[in-house]
Parts: structure tokens; C-alpha cells; sequence
């Protein structure tokens, strides 16, 4: 059917209609590109210039600021350590996660108490928490050296130790984080039909455990694939932490990636080394994202 074969008043009633989607969505589109893409852009091409902060002139150097980076220790030893962060904090923040989920989900009384209690970490400013945290692990006035003490072990320098640095950095990340994997694995819990437990029921499957292992972790896939790839980005993510704890000591052992990307553009203003930094750290989080991606299309492809 041609245009003009349409009537007059439903022609522009539709031609009404997507001037209408288009005012909605432009100031999104405007926001988006303005606050998002730009600058990425901007960061990209950076990272092919030999830009210094507060510096006129520049120019076009190629792929040489990631061929620095290739030879790099220090850029090498905050991924290194990045990566270790992540392991440690990953599996420790999911685990503990939904070990509250499963817990609290069949409380009779006081659900809502206990999971505003394990939510508070998530909204609270991480920097204080850090200082908080920083005094509980304290070498000397500590509390938790303290209790080791008491129990005759000796006192530990957590955040002077290269070996227990990232380890402690790693128990203030989970603490942080189970608190929004409990919600998001509530939540896929109230999503799984009681029926199916009620047929394990009649098939003889009493056992909390059996229960726990043949219905309710596999029907909580999808939910466990989200909260894992989501720990994992904020994993990545590690800087405030660090910045108020560590400062990427002792002997850079928690030189995270986030901070050597900080002194590397803001103390000593390489911008274009940092920007290259940034460009890797981005394609990281892209591929952690495209994997979450790819797990859910084919688990969603089986079904």
C-alpha cells in the first residue's frame, strides 16, 4: 500500500506518533552520547597521542603506548593484582550471598529485619567503612588482633604485610558486596515454584541438602551467572579502597589496576599511558559483560 493510498488523519496521526518517540528518546540519546560515548572516544584517542595533562601540544604516536604497556612491571603488577583481588572477592561475595539468601528466605520472623541488617554494607560510603575496617585489622590496637591474641596466636600486620594485604582488602570487598547478592538471590528464590518441592517431596526428596543441590541451585543458574558477572565487574573496579588503606603498598602488593591508572594520569600526568590503561581495563569489563551475555542466550537457547 502506497503512502498516498492511506488516509489523510491516520497519516498524521503516525507521522504525531514518531515525532512523539522521537522527543522521548532524544534526551536520553543526547545524555547517552554526551555523558558515555564521547568520552570513551575521547579516551581512545588519547591513548594514540603522546598527551601529557596541562601540555598544548601533542601528537599521534600509535600503538607505542601500548607497546609501553607490553614491557610495563608496574602495569603488569596491577593487573596481576587486580586478577588476585577478583578471585579472592568473586567466589567469597557469591557464596556468602546466597548462604544468606537461603537462610532468610524461609524465616517466619524477622526476614525484613535481617535483610536490611546484611544490606546496610551496600549503603554505606565505602571510604568510611574502609577507615572502619582499617582499625579492626589495626597491627596493634585492633580488635581482631586483639582476639587473636587471646586465642595465643600472634598478631598479624594486615595491611603492612605484601603477602596478607590483598587477602585483607578481599574480606572488606565480600563484605561489601553479599549484601546486594542476598537481594538479587532472594529474588530468584522467590521465583522458584513451590510445586517443584512438593514433587521432590513425594519422590522421597526430604533431605534439606538433596533439596538445596537437585532443585534449587540448578533452578538459580541464571540468577547465579548475573550475580557473578556483576561481583566480578565491581571486583574490578577495586580503588577507594585502596587509595584510603594502602595507597598500592606495602611494596605495591595492592597496586591495583583502577590505582595505577590514577597516579600514572593525576600524579605524574601521563594522560596517554593512563588513557591506553583505561582502553584495557574497558575491553576487560566489555568481555566479562559479553560473556554473561553469551551464557544467558544459550541457557535461554536449552530451555
Amino acid at each position: 500500500m502506497s503512502e498516498a493510498s492511506i488516509p489523510l488523519p491516520r497519516r498524521h496521526g503516525a507521522r504525531l506518533s514518531l515525532l512523539t518517540i522521537w522527543s522521548l528518546a532524544l534526551p536520553s540519546a543526547f545524555l547517552l552520547i554526551v555523558l558515555m560515548v564521547l568520552p570513551i572516544a575521547l579516551v581512545v584517542i588519547m591513548s594514540f597521542t603522546d598527551y601529557e595533562m596541562g601540555d598544548s601540544h601533542f601528537s599521534f604516536v600509535g600503538f607505542e603506548n601500548y607497546a609501553a604497556l607490553w614491557q610495563d612491571n608496574v602495569f603488569w603488577r596491577g593487573l596481576g593484582n587486580t586478577l588476585q583481588y577478583v578471585l579472592l572477592v568473586v567466589p567469597g561475595a557469591v557464596i556468602l550471598g546466597l548462604l544468606q539468601a537461603v537462610l532468610i528466605h524461609h524465616l517466619s520472623w524477622g526476614k525484613r529485619l535481617y535483610q536490611v541488617l546484611l544490606f546496610l554494607p551496600v549503603t554505606s560510603t565505602l571510604v568510611a567503612m574502609a577507615t572502619v575496617w582499617k582499625y579492626l585489622m589495626h597491627g596493634t590496637i585492633g580488635p581482631v588482633n586483639f582476639f587473636l591474641t587471646w586465642l595465643g596466636f600472634e598478631g598479624l600486620e594486615f595491611f603492612g604485610n605484601p603477602d596478607l594485604v590483598m587477602p585483607a582488602l578481599a574480606i572488606i570487598g565480600i563484605w561489601a558486596l553479599a549484601g546486594f547478592n542476598m537481594v538479587l538471590f532472594t529474588a530468584g528464590l522467590s521465583a522458584i515454584p513451590e510445586d517443584l518441592y512438593d514433587a521432590a517431596s513425594v519422590d522421597g526428596l526430604d533431605h534439606p541438602l538433596d533439596r538445596f543441590w537437585r532443585i534449587t541451585l540448578p533452578m538459580l543458574a541464571p540468577t547465579t551467572v548475573f550475580v557473578t558477572v556483576t561481583s566480578s565487574i565491581t571486583a574490578f573496579k577495586i580503588f577507594d579502597t585502596v587509595a584510603v588503606l594502602t595507597r598500592g603498598g606495602p611494596q605495591g602488593a595492592s597496586d591495583v589496576l583502577l590505582y595505577t591508572i590514577y597516579l600514572e594520569g593525576f600524579q605524574y600526568l601521563r594522560m596517554a599511558p593512563a588513557a591506553a590503561m583505561t582502553v584495557i581495563f574497558l575491553c576487560i569489563i566489555l568481555a566479562v559483560a559479553l560473556i554473561q551475555n553469551r551464557i544467558l542466550d544459550r541457557r535461554k537457547a536449552s530451555q
